[in-house]
């Protein structure tokens, strides 16, 4: 298949499509795709809402910060607005591979440790690279929906109404529970499938459906819950 039949396939034919994929494991363009969709998505907001507002309701949620003093509470401020700026261009740069590389060996190493399916680290990763793509079409309807709403009511973090937490509010509900409503995401749901579909078709006859979505369920299972734990201890948002 061409690189354009393997990225319109993956929303299209994906079971056809990653049995070619995982044949013959390239992963640049899908790569490349997100991480410039990720960095649009960053100066858009830069340049049209900026992060002041964003770390106000950060700082206004925390209760952790609200324990600080005024000047304390002003310096993390000002900390924060020369940090972010950079480091989300750096995180969407670097991040984004680093990410798909850590969920590809994870997914690896349960199904060749735990299932016992033959499955290579580079077919995990170009799995997991083109799995990916629908959230380029998340940070697309993101965009649309940061020029369409006020600037003061747009949130980064939950930018599109996609879970339960975008009809939360997060002053009066759980951390814990606001971040796992945040982490039901339907655009989640939608690649952890096509994850699914790449694994096992990778994985081959001895690696099930089931067994393929079990490498990428679980995983993400203790990740919501250990977000969510730290984000009701106050260290992480929600």
């Amino acid at each position: 298949m061409s690189e354009i039949s393997r990225l319109f396939g993956v929303f299209f034919e994906p079971k056809k499509t990653f049995e070619d994929i995982a044949e013959r494991p390239r992963w640049l363009a899908p790569v490349l795709i997100t991480i410039v969709a990720s960095l649009v998505l960053i100066y858009l907001f830069n340049t049209h809402i900026g992060w002041e507002s964003y770390l106000h309701r950060v700082f206004d949620n925390n209760p952790r910060v609200q324990q600080l003093t005024a000047e304390q509470r002003e310096s993390a401020f000002n900390l924060q607005m020369r940090i972010l700026p950079v480091a989300t261009y750096g995180g969407a740069v670097v991040g984004t591979p680093l990410t798909l590389a850590f969920m590809a060996l994870i997914a690896m190493g349960i199904i060749r440790g735990l299932l016992g399916a033959p499955i290579r680290y580079g077919q995990a990763f170009a799995v997991m690279a083109y799995a990916w793509l629908p959230r380029v079409i998340f940070t697309g309807l993101s965009i649309a929906v940061m020029f369409l709403k006020n600037p003061d009511d747009f949130d980064i973090q939950n930018s599109f109404a996609s879970n339960p937490g975008a009809f939360m509010d997060p002053q009066k509900t759980s951390r814990f529970i606001y971040s796992i409503a945040g982490s039901l995401d339907l655009f989640t749901i939608w690649v952890m499938l096509l994850m699914a579909v790449g694994l096992k078709a990778a994985g081959g006859k001895r690696l099930s459906f089931g067994g393929a979505l079990f490498s990428v369920a679980l995983p993400w299972v203790v990740w919501v819950f250990c977000r969510a734990g730290l984000a009701a201890a106050g260290l992480m948002g929600s």
